[in-house]
């Protein structure tokens, strides 16, 4: 709740400039690429998915108007966040077992 208005700025304004119908174009892309996955019973990540329409949106432009530092690190926080999880997920899982014996 209280990053939320983080998220929509990164979206938004740092991944590329959007305008109106480049939101609504990004959007749409969006819900017709989850209705198909939905439709497929295929789990997808509904973040990861408009990232990746705002990022098509942006390089329909040029490529050079999608910054692409920012979404370096928006993957690389994906990508650490898996390994990261199962880490604290195990640390907690053993401190939860030592706890209980």
């Amino acid at each position: 709740m209280a990053g939320g208005w983080r998220i929509i700025k990164t979206m938004g304004q740092r991944i590329t400039k959007l305008t109106p119908f480049g939101g609504f174009a990004a959007e749409s892309a969006g819900a017709l690429t989850l209705m198909g996955t939905a439709h497929f019973g295929i789990p997808v990540s509904i973040t990861h998915t408009i990232t990746g329409a705002i990022v098509g949106v942006g390089a329909t432009r040029r490529l050079s108007a999608v910054r692409w530092g920012v979404t370096r690190r928006i993957v690389i926080a994906w990508v650490l966040t898996i390994p990261g999880a199962a880490v604290v997920g195990a640390a907690v899982f053993d401190g939860i077992q030592l706890w209980l014996k």
